[in-house]
């Protein structure tokens, strides 16, 4: 067996929540991350048969049975995970029963998945129905966009709008624009149910009050779309309360669409 602290998956773990601690987005042990895993690539780093423990997920996520997934632990913080991934994250199989999760690594001081786990799994199992090639969802707590839940409307189609128009890359970086959900109880199936459906058509969830969940093919274009929302988000809080000069128009940024050739929300524009 090839030693797991080299595979790339833990590799990209530790970069990714590295990152995000140092960006700010997560604070303390706030944050979350699960990548979906291939199970022969794992196969070549632990064996597949050995089950350290088991651990009821609190849902029936049947059709994510016997998938593999690097989580995130509960309580854990990400300026941890670099100097101790075995800790701080696990490798979990969904078992056949679907409620529950089969450790394969980590966690090794008795700890378990994120509480958000059930929210994530939704969020996998909705956006895998949409595209099969999805294997990231990533939740932060950037700090500009949540300040700008604050003094924004919580409404898709303006908060969507207001971050296009921020920044000229925007509409070509997140076309299907932003979810948005109000304030609701972290950890719970209700907000993990809530996100699912949001997922069904955005790539990104804002959870109001609260942050941000983001899915994705791999962890770059997750955490892509993240950095781009939390970018717009800094430029309309640092304008906010200055006279509007100048904007992009929304005619510029259909051209914007058409040249990168994204299928972006039109309904979410004001065109005459």
């Amino acid at each position: 067996m090839k030693n797991i602290l080299t595979a790339p998956f833990v590799e990209e773990m530790r970069k990714t929540t590295a990152n995000m601690y140092r960006l700010g987005w997560d604070e303390r042990n706030g944050g979350n991350i699960s990548l979906l895993l291939d199970t022969e690539n794992v196969s070549e780093y632990l064996d597949l048969k050995k089950v350290i423990r088991t651990i009821p997920i609190g849902f029936k996520a049947d059709s994510l049975i016997g998938k593999i997934f690097i989580v995130t632990g509960t309580g854990k913080y990400f300026k941890n995970v670099d100097d101790d991934p075995e800790t701080n994250l696990g490798i979990i199989r969904i078992a056949k029963d679907g409620e529950t999760a089969e450790l394969l690594w980590g966690y090794k001081d008795g700890g378990r998945f994120t509480s958000e786990l059930p929210a994530h799994l939704m969020s996998h199992m909705a956006r895998l129905k949409v595209d099969p090639l999805n294997r990231v969802v990533m939740h932060s707590h950037p700090t500009h966009t949540l300040a700008m839940n604050y003094v924004h409307e919580l409404d898709e189609k303006k908060l969507t709008h207001t971050l296009w128009e921020m920044c000229t890359e925007c509409i070509v970086v997140f076309p299907d624009g932003v979810g948005v959900l109000p304030w609701m109880l972290c950890g719970t199936n209700e907000i993990g149910e809530a996100t699912a459906k949001k997922m069904e058509e955005f790539r990104l969830v804002v959870w109001g009050m609260h942050g941000i969940y983001g899915a994705g093919k791999t962890m770059d274009e997750t955490f892509g779309l993240i950095e781009t929302v939390e970018k717009a988000a800094q430029i309309y809080m640092l304008t906010l309360g200055s006279p509007r000069l100048n904007t992009i128009k929304d005619e510029d940024m259909v051209k914007l669409a058409e040249l990168f050739k994204v299928d972006y929300r039109k309904d979410f524009l004001n065109l005459k």
